[in-house]
């Protein structure tokens, strides 16, 4: 790894925040209401199902195939089928969404690593800033409300061209942005697909952060080795891993 990276562009959901944890959070609590025959014992499964989206809601929405409602509306409907809740309408929704909303905005909370990170980064003199398949205004919500504040710019969301990644406008335009060159550019996510094998096919340094742990989609090792991405197991990892740090 050369050691010219001058910038860094960080996933934000489940790289900068945990957000698994506070969709089990807030899907703990949709469970209690619309799924009480659902034993505790089960909610890892709920919370699996619902990350990985198998009717692929979310990734249409990032496509610009769908809007942010419809596609939650789908996978709350997708999630109830298959584990026995009622069939919500419009107006069923409405509330499920407020109760699942609070649950997730409460949940919200940033990885132990992240912050550390983000400041041996800045300290190193890279410049910062976060790109996100959600938009630009929740993300900088949650930013802010988990301590990130002013240090990551949101650079990039699904609002910024009306797509996410892994369109590669979505990495331009953030580099354009950050006003540094791609070649020169990391960029960080916990996606292996639409983060770091997407990044760097539009030109940057992909790496793919695989914490320990669940994934939210199964990888295999052979797609892993076949990437040519960088691969760290925590943010720990990254600032030597990009020769910004002895090891």
């Amino acid at each position: 790894m050369s050691p010219a990276v001058e910038a860094v562009l960080l996933d934000v959901d489940d790289t900068l925040v945990d957000t698994r944890g506070a969709f089990a959070h807030a899907l703990t609590l949709v469970a209690q209401e619309y799924l009480p025959h659902l034993g505790a014992d089960r909610y890892d499964e709920l919370l699996a199902a619902w990350r990985a989206d198998r009717g692929g809601h979310y990734r249409a929405y990032t496509r610009g195939q769908s809007d942010h409602r419809s596609q939650r509306m789908a996978r709350a409907n997708d999630l109830h089928a298959l584990f026995g809740g009622p069939v919500l309408d419009d107006a069923a929704y409405d509330v499920w969404d407020t109760r699942f909303e609070a649950g997730f905005v409460a949940g919200w909370a940033a990885h132990p690593d992240a912050g550390p990170c983000v400041d041996r980064l800045l300290a190193a003199g890279v410049r910062v800033g976060a790109v996100t398949n959600a938009r630009v205004g929740y993300q900088e919500g949650k930013l802010a409300r988990t301590g990130f504040g002013d240090r990551v710019p949101v650079l990039v969301g699904v609002d910024t061209l009306g797509v996410g990644k892994p369109d590669p406008r979505v990495f331009h335009e953030a580099c354009v942005r950050l006003g540094t060159d791609p070649a020169r550019t990391a960029y960080v996510g916990d996606e292996l697909d639409v983060d770091a094998v997407a990044a760097r096919a539009a030109g940057l340094v992909g790496v793919w952060l695989d914490r320990p742990g669940p994934r939210r989609v199964e990888v295999e090792e052979s797609e892993v080795a076949a990437a040519g991405v960088l691969v760290v197991r925590s943010l720990t990892e990254l600032p030597a891993a990009l020769g910004l740090e002895a090891p």
